[in-house]
């Protein structure tokens, strides 16, 4: 049984492209073992993905790094892979017995499924184009909802410009313009499931009181597992992109990402299906081309 270790210290997000690379190697290499150190930020999430065999929490500071080498050094590994090219990760990997040692780098020119690509060569296995489709064994079927044919609005922090990149686009609709795009949303026959981010939305609260609830479901203080069962049974997702955008496309579920124009999406999305993007403006005029799409 060959062993592998992966550093996937960042967040969520990151942590769907490790899973590209987990089932390749689990394709090329059924009886492998897999061992994650993951963040505070995706941890709890990585225990859900029985892929995994062994999940460990890497707290950043030094102590704890220190007491990582000693821990991890009891064993050897046939492939180190540094999947997110983090300082902490080299740092701890360096110490460690292994056969083979990959640090993959981030940059403009690769994209993050090339960079998979060239992991697999170096520690040759198989590239399987079917690594996309990471979240096939995931099943939410017992999970009641309360509507069929539906879209998913993902309404976080990305949204409002107090709690973003002040660089980007500010796309935060006052209540009276939401509203007005939700009565849109509900005109094409469709109806609309609302979830957020880990902050509660103001602007939600303000307007629950002022939306049909037979048509329109507002979902706060939702865990991972519980959007990404929405997501997978929507039509249709609207959201700024992150996390959230790899589950649809993994699952095939149509989706409108909403982007800044100034960053590189393309390096992560390059492989979605079933994928439109638009570009951040103002709400008046991002909601009308949304609108479209629909």
């Amino acid at each position: 049984m060959r062993k592998y270790l992966i550093f996937r210290t960042d967040r969520v997000g990151d942590f769907l492209f490790t899973l590209k690379l987990i089932k390749i190697i689990k394709t090329n290499d059924p009886c492998s073992e897999i061992t994650v150190i993951g963040s505070q930020k995706n941890y709890k999430y990585i225990q859900t993905f029985s892929v995994v065999d062994k999940i460990i929490l890497l707290k950043n500071d030094l102590l704890s790094k220190i007491k990582l080498i000693f821990y991890l050094r009891k064993n050897s590994y046939d492939s180190i892979i540094v999947h997110d090219g983090k300082n902490r990760s080299k740092f701890i990997s360096f110490f460690l017995k292994f056969r083979k040692r990959v640090v993959c780098v981030t940059n403009l020119i690769d994209t993050q499924i090339e960079i998979i690509k060239k992991a697999c060569q170096k520690i040759h296995l198989e590239f399987d184009n079917e690594c996309i489709d990471f979240l096939e064994k995931r099943n939410h079927s017992l999970v009641k909802l309360p509507y069929k044919n539906y879209i998913h609005l993902h309404f976080d922090e990305k949204w409002k410009y107090s709690e973003y990149i002040k660089k980007y686009t500010n796309i935060e609709p006052n209540e009276k313009e939401f509203l007005m795009f939700i009565n849109k949303i509900l005109i094409k026959g469709k109806k609309l499931i609302i979830t957020t981010g880990k902050n509660p939305s103001v602007l939600l609260n303000n307007i629950k009181n002022r939306i049909n609830d037979l048509d329109v479901k507002i979902f706060e203080n939702q865990n991972l597992m519980q959007i990404e069962n929405i997501v997978f049974n929507s039509d249709l997702l609207i959201t700024c992109h992150g996390w959230i955008s790899h589950i649809a496309a993994a699952k095939k579920i149509r989706q409108i990402d909403i982007i800044d124009s100034s960053y590189p999406y393309d390096k992560w999305t390059s492989h979605f299906r079933n994928y439109n993007f638009i570009n951040r403006k103002s709400f008046n005029i991002l909601s009308n081309e949304i609108i479209k799409f629909i």
